[in-house]
């Protein structure tokens, strides 16, 4: 199977620089980084792609056992990678794509080189002596309504999630990226993404990793940054002035700026 058909992948940038790759979170695609890839292009070599069941990508490549895990979008991200023989690259991933990073990373060792983790969660559910954001019955919850009305959850969820109420425009982009995912895929990717924990998976990051958080974030609170931060050894963590789980598209500059200053001091 031609991979970069499969995944869309773009790439962009700098032939000459390090690789940086830029991973979307769930019911979202590579458009999502628009305001981010122009920041990086002078510089650095940037790769975009979509997972299955996103964006661009290939549907008929999908599959509920393969992607009922972390481990079938990680697999994406290692096909990817191996496909443009990468090497020691900068995974960039948002929300949940920072789990899927981990564990690609774990996979093909030397593929990835340092992690920049943009509203990163390990786990949303809360557990004892840690704190998701979510009790097990709003998931239950969130995914029975998912699963009901898919179309009517993407309107009422993706404000919330965006957060930023002044700006309706950044809510309906994130509804409008939702609702032109397919429901099935994105119910799997929702189960997938909202009951995973990769906890234990944090204790393999070895490599520079920069955790990016925002201010408030109902789907990654602070607790879960500094959780996430405490965990891998060596690891910076910033916290953005910006509001809402999207900072790439809510506060780019911000975002920006600390993606590239985390990328200009790595040897």
């Amino acid at each position: 199977m031609d991979i970069a058909q499969r995944n869309n992948v773009t790439v962009t940038g700098n032939p000459q620089g390090r690789t940086v790759v830029l991973a979307h979170g769930f019911g979202c695609d590579q458009n999502m980084w628009r305001l981010t890839s122009p920041a990086l292009t002078e510089d650095y070599r940037v790769v975009l792609f979509d997972y299955v069941g996103s964006g661009r990508s290939d549907g008929s490549a999908f599959s509920e056992d393969r992607y009922g895990s972390l481990e079938g979008y990680a697999q994406d991200v290692v096909e990817v990678c191996e496909a443009l023989d990468l090497r020691e690259a900068v995974f960039v991933g948002h929300s949940v794509s920072a789990m899927i990073g981990v564990l690609a990373a774990a996979m093909a060792p030397g593929r990835i080189g340092a992690h920049v983790m943009l509203a990163p969660s390990p786990r949303y559910i809360d557990d004892d002596g840690y704190r998701g954001g979510f009790s097990a019955d709003d998931i239950d919850e969130l995914l029975a309504s998912l699963e009901a009305n898919y179309l009517g959850w993407s309107a009422a969820l993706a404000p919330v999630i965006m957060g930023n109420a002044d700006r309706p425009e950044l809510g309906e982009e994130l509804k409008n990226s939702f609702c032109a995912t397919d429901p099935d895929m994105a119910r799997v990717f929702a189960r997938t993404t909202f009951l995973s924990d990769s906890r234990n998976d944090l204790k393999s990051v070895t490599v520079p990793t920069l955790v990016l958080e925002c201010t408030q974030d109902v789907i990654a609170p602070r607790e879960v940054g500094a959780f996430v931060h405490e965990a891998i050894p060596g690891s910076t963590l910033v916290t953005l002035d910006a509001t809402g789980h999207c900072p790439h598209l809510s506060a780019p500059e911000a975002t920006n700026e600390a993606i590239r200053s985390f990328l200009a001091d790595l040897r």
